[in-house]
């Protein structure tokens, strides 16, 4: 009989509650030396809060933690880190006015007569930096870093403290393909030298190729473990939703109307030298692919008005319009659903209400008083269409899963009735039957005369979801695709400056 190694780090039994709702429910995981473990889980699924409890930041209300062998009681997240165990968020906690090394050793500075030591953090970040394949200047301030870099700047100082296990939270949220690729190289080379790694993700792809191991959790419960030679998308699919999703990409032919949006010879000012002149019909949905900083965001600001356009005309419903200002885009019938929702899309600490509401506000005033109850109703009403889960419209959005928060931004344009709705990267960082859910509405949306576009950095989205492609590659539109011309070496081709 073969022999299971020991577990360096365990969870055993772990329940964590919050007003309203049980996060976790005796859950159970083991990792050991040189490990890659992934947990896998639809949003709300309590991955989030194990992994907290795991690095110190939140106490569990029953169960316990054991490491080599012996139970701890994680007071802090400085407490876990002098334990071995670092958590690597997926909204980087790095300052970017500083340099890469003072990022490293901050709160450890190595000090020499009363004073920091900067040749020493240099030295020592210089072979740290090594150690992850980071080939920059520990005096480099971090903003001059792309945020594939700034990613292995947070490896390299987990490995500071060194630490034996590492918790990754969507570490390839942000990152291009090629990105991702040398992260992955850092994993296995940090795998080789037996630092175990646990690694949350949404990409199923990236979990196959990557795990020795997989851990499921369903609605705060284990729902399962798959070995190295069980992982496939389907076995980890049927755990995460515990039902068989196909297909998953539900575009069905439907009749167009005419031309919604005409753009001609637009300017944004993130790239002046360049002009996009594209039209989208009501019933389309449009997808814009390319590469991390090919311009594609920089499009929808212009387009929303958050960014002044330097140049060209933008027609919408046969109109010509000015945007000077998100206000103008809204009353032409425009809504933008933005890439960072935490920031741009939602006020966190506001109850869910209010948030599906925020962006009708003025047509609920009656006598310069807010008319609750319609507010109320309203609130309801996409609750019930979107199928958000929630238990009560009281609950602050913060509190939300990521594909709930996600639904709780589409659903407060779509009491405006937009002609057109612009979506960055609408499923970024939610769980695969969240991300069916907003293929659906979707769907459901260009099928009632709304037409999309939107910018996605996987081609599998973009392939399923678009009628027609438009490819950008610094900061112009290098191609237009029709559904049959479409492939990802034709997308890549364009998106790669070769037109």
């Amino acid at each position: 009989m073969t022999q299971v190694p020991a577990s360096l780090l365990a969870a055993q039994g772990i329940t964590k509650r919050f007003p309203g709702v049980v996060a976790l429910r005796d859950v159970d995981l083991h990792l050991r030396g040189g490990e890659v473990l992934a947990v896998i889980g639809e949003n709300g699924a309590g991955k989030s809060t194990l992994m907290k409890i795991l690095a110190g930041v939140q106490p569990p209300d029953a169960g316990q933690i054991v490491l080599d062998g012996e139970s701890v009681v994680l007071s802090s997240p400085r407490h876990a880190t002098d334990l071995g165990i670092a958590l690597i968020h997926q909204e980087l906690n790095l300052l970017p006015n500083l340099s890469v090394g003072a990022n490293i050793f901050l709160g450890r500075e190595p000090q020499r007569g009363g004073w920091i030591d900067q040749r020493q953090i240099f030295a020592a970040s210089e072979k740290i930096l090594a150690r992850v394949g980071l080939d920059v200047s520990p005096h480099t301030r971090v903003h001059r870093l792309s945020i594939a870099r700034r990613q292995l700047v947070e490896i390299a100082k987990a490995l500071s403290t060194e630490a034996r296990v590492l918790i990754m939270d969507e570490p390839t949220s942000s990152l291009s393909t090629s990105e991702t690729d040398v992260l992955f190289e850092v994993i296995n080379d940090l795998r080789s030298k037996g630092v175990s790694i646990i690694y949350v993700s949404h990409r199923l792809r990236e979990v196959a190729v990557l795990s020795d191991r997989v851990l499921v959790l369903r609605d705060g419960e284990n729902a399962g473990e798959l070995a190295r030679g069980d992982i496939t998308h389907e076995a980890m699919v049927r755990r995460m939703v515990g039902r068989d999703i196909s297909p998953f990409y539900t575009r069905t032919p439907h009749h167009m109307g005419p031309s919604v949006l005409e753009v001609r010879d637009l300017v944004s000012p993130a790239w002046p030298d360049y002009r996009s002149t594209f039209d989208l019909r009501a019933g389309e949905i449009v997808g814009v692919a390319g590469l991390v900083g090919a311009g594609r965001t920089e499009l929808l600001r212009v387009l929303f008005g958050i960014d002044r356009a330097l140049g060209g005309r933008i027609k919408v419903a046969g109109k010509e319009v000015v945007l000077k200002s998100p206000r103008d885009a809204i009353e032409a019938g425009l809504a933008l659903v933005p890439e960072d929702r935490k920031r741009q899309g939602l006020v966190l600490a506001m109850a869910l209400r209010h948030n599906l509401t925020l962006a009708g506000l003025w047509r609920r005033w009656a006598g310069g008083w807010l008319n609750r109850r319609r507010e109320a109703e309203d609130a309801a009403r996409m609750i019930e269409t979107l199928a958000i889960k929630t238990p009560t419209d009281t609950q602050p959005v913060r509190l939300l899963s990521g594909g709930n928060q996600q639904k709780v931004v589409l659903g407060k344009w779509l009491s405006l009735k937009p002609r057109v709705l612009l979506m960055d990267e609408p499923t970024r960082g939610i769980d695969i039957g969240a991300r069916q859910e907003i293929y659906r509405m979707m769907e459901e949306l260009a099928r009632e005369g709304i037409a999309i576009l939107f910018v996605s950095s996987e081609l599998e989205e973009i392939l399923g979801m678009s009628d027609r492609v438009l490819v950008m590659h610094e900061g112009r539109i290098t191609g237009e695709l029709d559904r049959e011309a479409m492939s990802e070496e034709a997308i890549m081709h364009l998106a790669t400056g070769r037109v």
